[in-house]
């Protein structure tokens, strides 16, 4: 049993993390139907960034307290991936939104592979341990472990899906990206500028994607300029899960990929008799959407058009 409880407690901080991703693609997808599939990379530039002024802080400001830091860090991080973004949605993306789907979309993975190469020029292409600034020491919750970053992870999580909620529900910008979703035409004519909501869409993905990639950072003490390649994929995976623009479709899918994968991973090893070990973990992101495609292409909650920013 305390293999199981760690083990759902491990899924939902990974669960988290894809559904702060996810939001993203179903965001951007619900009003443009685009695959930003450069959006793993922002992740990746949110938590590099992140690590530049934490070790830049650590240098230069020795004994500010930990917790200070990261904020600080994430809060920069946060306006640099949404900048970064912005351009990405006014450069790349928004002269080909009349071209034919495929265009955008290989625009969209020429922009992930630029990412990682300015990355790995910027950054260097080793990995570097990403410093520990919240308390090490571990909680027993039922025999299982959890550490102050982790629960930090569960909080932030929660605090940033109920800002988007109520952004999207009961905002103004909300009500102009809800009616962007539904017709982007007709909201112009009824005084909306489609333009602004898009570029308001790409920021908050960025944002979210950000606080994402910090917390990976955080939870697995590295980053390299790869870092966001994989993640952006099994959150891609978790909003088809759940249903692509359909905002509690990607929160629902996130977690539920996020448990699968690290229920999975900790029996893995005793289901095929020791064949297969937890580092086949990610296989089991890929055979949740082969099975979710071919059974319910729509995903577990549909496309609810209403919902669709």
């Amino acid at each position: 049993m305390e293999t199981l409880l760690q083990q759902i407690i491990n899924g939902l901080i990974l669960g988290s993390m894809y559904a702060l991703v996810a939001l993203g693609y179903t965001m951007v997808y619900g009003i443009i139907n685009l695959i930003n599939f450069a959006h793993g990379d922002v992740l990746m530039v949110g938590a590099l960034t992140s690590w530049a002024i934490i070790v830049r802080m650590q240098e230069s400001m020795p004994g500010t307290p930990g917790w200070l830091i990261l904020l600080i860090a994430l809060l920069i991080s946060c306006v640099v991936a949404a900048v970064l973004n912005f351009v990405i949605e006014k450069v790349a993306y928004r002269p080909l939104r009349n071209s034919p789907k495929l265009a955008p979309l290989i625009t969209a993975i020429g922009m992930s592979i630029l990412l990682q190469t300015l990355a790995m020029i910027i950054f260097k292409p080793n990995y570097k341990p990403y410093p520990m600034l919240l308390p090490s020491k571990p909680f027993q919750v039922g025999g299982a472990v959890i550490t102050t970053t982790q629960i930090m992870i569960l909080g932030l999580t929660a605090v940033s899906l109920a800002v988007l909620m109520y952004l999207v529900n009961y905002t103004k910008l909300g009500r102009a990206m809800r009616a962007t979703a539904e017709n982007p035409r007709v909201a112009a004519l009824m005084g909306v500028k489609p333009d602004m909501v898009i570029s308001a869409t790409f920021v908050i993905g960025a944002i979210l994607a950000t606080i994402a990639g910090v917390m990976y950072a955080s939870n697995y003490g590295t980053v390299q300029h790869t870092m966001g390649f994989l993640p952006g994929l099994k959150a891609f995976t978790a909003a088809v899960f759940g249903g692509i623009g359909n905002l509690a479709g990607a929160v629902v899918g996130g977690i539920l990929l996020g448990l699968i994968e690290s229920i999975g991973s900790g029996y893995i090893g005793t289901l095929t008799g020791g064949v297969l070990g937890s580092h086949y973990s990610d296989i089991f992101a890929f055979i949740v959407l082969i099975i979710m495609l071919t059974l319910r292409p729509s995903g577990l909650l549909g496309e609810r058009v209403a919902d669709r920013a």
